[in-house]
This record gives structure tokens, C-alpha cells and sequence, in this order.
């Protein structure tokens, strides 16, 4: 789960994680009254800064919300010094506006609520995240002195700069591996040690809250020599929310996609893609793998959709229900390996789901498992737009020449 940078520099303050202090605000009406709270914490320089689930704001566009064509302002994160009023002229332009940066695509985030925070002058911007490498099944601690630029592109220019710790599971975080990371980011003197402070706080952080990515960029060295982190990125995982109770206010359904919130609903797996072929699949490598020979087809998925083991008929008619949600759909292929549930069991589902939503469009579908000569049989007596298909590729080609 997703958080915004405000949260989640909430919960790292609990762990004495240092952090740019600031107000989230969701309406013009509270700016005043942030920027008086902060100057009451004896703070003169001011930052504004969008909060959307997505990176590259300080360089995205802001556009009208009610026409799209018109551009309200250069960049969703902009300092203002001590000057309020141009501050508080930015915030009222851009809340409620559209901010499209690399990460959103050209339709967007609508920004909903603004963080008015401390404005920092610093010698040095960094960069730390942490996260588990499922490949050696450990947490990573990646740390670079490429401070303020997108990991990506230091990884694909640069990627001797960025430094991988790894910690060992059964031990934890240790103070040396800490040491070995200021080293490795040519920290000295006071900042030397404040990072140590600094790491061992957000890696506990990370490991008490059930995180799966929580990545500060920049981190920053202030004047005095003091770490601080001027951005946070926190995602919660999902799986370990019923221990985390409190988080579950945190989630803000207007950054997620209509459609997979409406999946969730139903415990389905869903994500929305561009392209015009409905996938169903029942595993996450078997959907991969689908919309990966759809591809090699000549056609393009619009959505990733695991239906789970069981692949009833109720399950499948919710999943027809959101693919059919894409008016860009022109096409649907099933592809239910059935191992767990029985082939003939999901294809009279199949019919059931296809003729109670009356659906026009053509549906592949491809059944392999137990009973599957069974499956397609009941498949080719229903009298619907309902095309079998032998093998995935079989399936994919079908589907694709469906379209044409």
C-alpha cells in the first residue's frame, strides 16, 4: 500500500527518524493557519509541495483541472523562502489542479492535498533505500551519494555509485554495516556520526511497520553537518496490514484506479494496462506469461487480472464485470490452469458468467488441466461468442486475429 511523503514522515518521526518538518493541508482555508503553526516552531523558510502517488513532482507540469490544455504552473514541489505570499499564490493555483509527471502518464494525478513544510538550506543531497532483494531472500540497504536524481537513471548511467548492503535476517542491522555505508558515502565529522544514528532508526523503522520499500530522496547533509531526510517514500505491504491496524486510514483511494479498488473488493488481482485484449488467468506467472505471447501475437493486454485457484463461477463473472469496466477492450482470453479446480467446472462457469452478463465481445478461452476435453466441449455447445483454443499460443493468436 501506497502512502503519501506526509505519512510517512509521520511514522518515521516515531522512530526518531529526522525528518523536514511541515503541515498537510487539503484546503486554501488551512494554509494560513499551517504557516503560522510552523512559525511558531521558529521555522522562516517555506516549501510546497504536492502529494501524489507518484515521482518526478518537482518536475512535472500543473494543468486545469476543467481544461486540460491550459498550464497552470511549472513543477508540483517548489521553495519559497520567507515569501509567503507567493507561496500561498502557488498552493491556491495548483491544489485541486492536475499534475502530470513521468510516473502518472499524460492523464495525471488531481492534487488533493498539499504539504506546507520547512524550508532547508544544505551542503549535500544523498540518497538511501531499503528493501528486500527476494533473489537472496535478505533486506538491502542501497545507498548512493546521487542524491535528488532518480535511482533509475543512476543505476542505468552510473551504477558503480550506488552502494548494496545487505542484512542478514537472523541478526539485523549492525552498527559496522552502518560505518561501511557513511564510508562509502564519504561522510566525515559530525555527519559521520549522525548518519549512523539516522540509519539504525530508519532500518528499524522499516522492519517494525512490515514495510516493503521505504527510500529517502534526497537525503540531505545540512549546514551543521545534521542528516535529514527531505523526501520519504513508504510502502506498506499489503499481506501485513491485519498487524497494523492504524495504517488501514492511511490508504487514499483517490490516487488508485477505480477499477482496482473495485477488484479488490472481490480479492481480485488487477491491474489496468493501455492495450485491448481482457486478460483471466488463475496465477500470477501464468498472467505474465499470458500477456507476454499476447505481445509476441501482434496484440497488446489491458489488464493484468488473477482470479486466484478457485476460479468459480462467481469469480469469474466479477472478473468479466471489470474487464468489461475498460470501454478500450475489444477482447477477452481466459487462460485457467486447472489443476486445483476441475476444467469443465470453470468452463460451465465461463458460460454461466458470459450469459447472465450478456457479453458481445469475443471471449478465447483456454482450459488445461483436469477434464479439459470435457471443458471444451461445454465451451462449444453453449452457443455463445465463446472461441477454445488449444494452446497459449493458440489462445493468443486467436484473440488477436478476434480483433482485426
Amino acid at each position: 500500500m501506497k502512502i503519501h511523503e506526509y505519512q510517512g514522515k509521520a511514522i518515521l518521526k516515531k522512530y526518531n527518524v529526522t525528518v523536514q518538518d511541515g503541515i498537510a493541508i487539503k484546503s486554501m482555508d488551512e494554509f494560513d493557519s499551517a504557516v503560522n503553526s510552523l512559525r511558531e516552531r521558529g521555522i522562516q523558510q517555506y516549501v510546497v509541495k504536492s502529494q501524489i502517488h507518484a515521482g518526478g513532482r518537482g518536475k512535472g507540469k500543473v494543468y486545469n483541472k476543467n481544461n486540460r490544455d491550459e498550464l497552470i504552473a511549472e513543477g508540483g514541489v517548489k521553495f519559497f523562502g520567507q515569501d509567503v505570499e507567493k507561496a500561498k499564490e502557488y498552493a491556491g493555483k495548483i491544489l485541486g489542479n492536475i499534475l502530470v509527471t513521468h510516473q502518472t502518464g499524460a492523464e495525471g494525478k488531481e492534487v488533493q492535498t498539499l504539504f506546507i513544510t520547512e524550508g532547508l538550506d544544505y551542503k549535500k543531497e544523498l540518497y538511501i533505500s531499503i528493501l528486500l532483494d527476494r533473489s537472496v531472500s535478505k533486506n538491502v540497504i542501497m545507498a548512493s551519494t546521487e542524491g535528488g536524481v532518480e535511482i533509475e537513471k543512476v543505476a542505468a548511467e552510473t551504477p558503480e555509485k550506488i552502494v548494496k548492503c545487505y542484512v542478514e535476517p537472523s541478526i539485523g542491522l549492525q552498527s559496522f554495516q552502518s560505518r561501511e555505508i557513511a564510508f562509502a558515502l564519504n561522510l566525515e565529522g559530525n555527519a559521520f556520526k549522525d548518519f549512523q544514528k539516522f540509519l539504525m532508526n530508519l532500518y528499524k523503522a522499516y522492519e517494525d511497520t512490515d514495510a516493503s520499500l521505504v527510500e529517502i530522496n534526497p537525503l540531505i547533509i545540512t549546514n551543521d553537518d545534521k542528516i535529514l531526510a527531505l523526501d520519504a517514500k513508504v510502502n506498506l505491504d499489503d499481506n501485513a496490514l491485519f498487524k497494523h491496524k492504524e495504517f488501514l486510514e492511511l490508504r487514499d483511494l483517490n490516487e488508485e484506479d477505480p477499477l482496482e479498488i473495485e477488484a479488490s473488493k472481490y480479492d481480485l488481482n488487477y491491474i489496468k494496462l493501455d492495450g485491448n485484449v481482457g486478460c483471466m488467468v488463475n496465477g500470477a506467472g501464468l498472467a505474465m506469461a499470458t500477456m507476454d505471447i499476447i505481445k509476441l501475437a501482434g496484440g497488446e493486454p489491458a489488464n493484468f487480472l488473477d482470479v486466484g485457484g478457485s476460479a468459480s463461477a462467481e469469480t469469474v463473472e466479477n472478473g468479466f464485470k471489470i474487464i468489461l469496466s475498460d470501454k478500450n477492450v475489444k477482447a477477452i482470453l481466459i487462460n485457467i490452469f486447472g489443476g486445483i479446480v476441475r476444467c469443465d467446472r470453470v468452463a460451465t462457469g465461463v458460460v454461466q458468467a458470459a450469459s447472465n452478463l450478456h457479453i458481445d465481445l469475443p471471449v478465447v478461452v483456454r482450459l488445461q488441466g483436469t477434464n479439459s476435453e470435457e471443458a471444451r466441449k461445454i465451451l462449444d455447445d453453449s452457443g455463445l461468442n465463446l472461441i477454445s483454443a488449444d494452446t497459449l499460443a493458440d489462445a493468443a493468436e486467436k484473440v488477436t486475429k478476434a480483433i482485426a
